[in-house]
């Protein structure tokens, strides 16, 4: 490096290793300058061209990677989105910059017009935000930024002033967003559960009409390929959802969209846990939260946990009382069942074959599923190519097929046009599943696999959930790079479409976590080295294809780079665990590389700088 100046992260210097001049630079000097090119002076954009505003979830996992350059700045980035927060409790997803212009993302300020719209919920004034909210990882980021460096986060009075807004926040999601009186808290929007485009919205979602397409412009395929974005019918969704809430004044409890998820929950119970150790470290007793950590993890097995799947599935509180393999959504058409065992006269897609919509696109001149029907494949397995030359729909033989044949090994990447060569996926199993419980939707996705954060499962479901994600669904360790996001063996599964297949640093993160906190420390290394050898070589992807790691999205993605030296500390200083399944810290120190020495680097990181 040519340059050198400080790191100010506490009353003394911290040193941090950098490769030497003409070396290549390590991963964890590239991750640095990630997050040092996407400071804005107060927080972190996911991405300067996709995401330049302030994201709630981002800048939580953010402010766990920069505790390791820069405590001060770590606690920066959670006290600027917390002086958004509304006085519901509530913390917004997006904290609106106002010097970037409108047009540059959407919906933007002037469609959710928070400080009007959501007066009544109190919605702050001199910020503008989004309605809807987030995952909430924030108490438990909070905790672990204390940890890098206590002495600072005393003298600051830190964790005195974030924690009753982080109780506050708890508070929102526990009682207005208890929708389904079970005790968990429910999303609103797929956008609140963060993993936006997932197959397990497609169900509750096909009961919203979606806004006309002529209402909004997407900024989002100005920077991302559309192949790999929500379709438009989703995005008319999304924007009708949000809408109406707006309008309804930002009320909980009264849109067509409410979904209880394993995830979402699952980073509530691991707050609520972190928020019990910042109690005791205030001198209060956190008893009382830890208790109510046990208690929402029961409620969080008797609701969401589908022994049939081998894992949590989202639980849709707006659909009829019975959701399985044949319920609304996957109608059955002529004398055959919709889903994964259809024989006979089968159903296509998701929707009625003849004059209704089959996936999301007419029958006849539109796509079925990803792909076109009668032309290309229907599922995942070319028409008009598959044994004895019928077709296959779904994962099932249609036609002259018996119910049991196996039929062809399907490719694993779903739509034909985006094959990946050398990867085959098993023979999916075509015996007829049993139908989740009533109210659970019937489609796999990690988010059912982030509960193993929790160290209070039961040892019987933390088994099966292990076994769920090393098999066939998810392939861990076995047929693929990285935790995909969607079902591998699913109807819906794309490789490269936005949370539908691709596999997520994130999730990836929070899934290593739970594999350590159950003891299974060999998959959680072999993940923590796949995750860090991706994060390298697609520069810092958004996501990645889980079975090639080809990069997808942006590139120099903040929560990429900020989790990528996370999982670096951890290999290096070993774990802390905590109430909550999750790491006190991963150390404060750099490991040195054979080829690194210990430098005073400038990257700028003066933490706490405000514009």
């Amino acid at each position: 490096m040519d340059r050198t100046a400080q790191l100010v992260t506490s009353s003394t210097e911290r040193s941090i290793a950098y490769d030497p001049p003409g070396s290549p630079p390590s991963l964890h000097a590239r991750a640095a300058r990630v997050l040092e090119a996407n400071w804005t002076g107060a927080s972190t954009v996911p991405s300067r061209g996709l995401y330049p505003h302030q994201w709630s979830w981002d800048s939580a996992f953010i402010a766990i990677g920069l505790r390791h350059l820069s405590p001060l700045r770590a606690q920066t980035e959670l006290e600027t989105l917390l002086t958004a927060q509304w006085g519901d409790g509530r913390i917004p997803h997006i904290v609106f910059n106002p010097s970037v212009p409108l047009d540059a993302y959407f919906p933007s300020p002037d469609f959710w017009r928070s400080s009007t719209a959501g007066r009544a919920a109190g919605a702050p004034r001199t910020v503008q935000t989004s309605g809807i909210v987030q995952p909430p990882v924030h108490a438990l980021a909070a905790w672990l930024v204390h940890r890098a460096d206590p002495g600072l986060s005393r003298s600051r009075g830190f964790l005195a002033r974030v924690y009753p807004r982080l109780a506050a926040w708890h508070r929102y999601l526990l009682h207005r967003r208890d929708l389904g009186g079970g005790g968990l808290a429910s999303v609103v929007h797929p956008w609140e559960q963060g993993m936006d485009n997932s197959p397990a919205w497609d169900l509750p979602l096909s009961r919203v009409t979606p806004a006309p397409a002529r209402s909004f412009r997407r900024a989002d395929l100005d920077h991302g390929a559309a192949e790999d974005r929500p379709t438009d019918l989703d995005y008319g969704r999304y924007v009708r959802l949000a809408a109406d809430y707006r309008d309804a004044g930002y009320a909980d409890g009264t849109g067509e969209f409410a979904v209880e998820d394993p995830a979402f929950n699952a980073l509530l119970i691991a707050s609520e846990h972190a928020l019990a150790r910042i109690a005791d470290e205030l001198g209060a007793t956190g008893t009382a939260r830890h208790a109510r950590a046990e208690r929402l993890t029961q409620a969080l097995v008797e609701r969401l946990w589908d022994p049939a799947s081998g894992m949590f599935l989202c639980r849709d509180l707006r659909g009829p009382a019975s959701v399985g393999h044949d319920a609304v959504g996957r109608e059955a058409v002529g004398q055959a069942s919709v889903g994964r065992d259809a024989v006979g006269q089968a159903s296509v897609g998701r929707d009625a074959v003849g004059q209704a919509s089959v996936g999301r696109d007419a029958v006849g001149q539109a796509s079925v599923g990803h792909v076109t029907a009668g032309r290309v494949s229907v599922g995942h397995a070319p028409a008009g190519q598959a044994t004895s030359g019928q077709a296959t729909v779904g994962h099932a033989t249609v036609g002259a097929a018996t119910a049991g044949d196996r039929g062809p090994v399907f490719p694993p990447h779903g739509p034909t046009a985006r094959p990946t060569a050398g990867h085959e996926a098993p023979a999916p199993d075509l015996d007829p599943a049993p139908a989740p419980a009533p109210g659970l939707i019937p489609e796999r996705g990690v988010s059912g696999l982030v509960p193993l954060l929790l160290p209070g499962l039961p040892r019987d479901i933390v088994t099966a959930l292990l076994r769920t994600a090393a098999g066939p669904h998810f392939g861990l360790g076995t047929t693929t790079r990285l935790l995909p996001s969607y079902d591998l063996l699913g109807e819906a599964f794309d490789a490269h479409r936005y949370w539908r297949g691709p596999a997520w640093f994130n999730t990836a993160w929070l899934v290593e976590r739970g594999l350590r906190t159950h003891g299974e420390r060999q998959q959680a290394d072999a993940l923590r080295e796949s995750a860090l050898e991706l994060a390298a070589a697609t520069d810092f992807a958004e996501y990645v294809d889980p079975y090639t790691g080809e990069g997808c999205g942006a590139t120099g993605f903040s929560w990429t780079a900020a989790l990528a030296l996370d999982l670096l500390h951890g290999e290096s200083a070993g774990d802390t665990t905590l109430p909550g399944g999750m790491s006190a810290t991963h150390g404060t120190t750099i490991a040195n590389s054979t080829n690194s020495t210990t430098v005073t680097a400038d990257m700028g990181f003066k933490g706490g700088n405000r514009r």
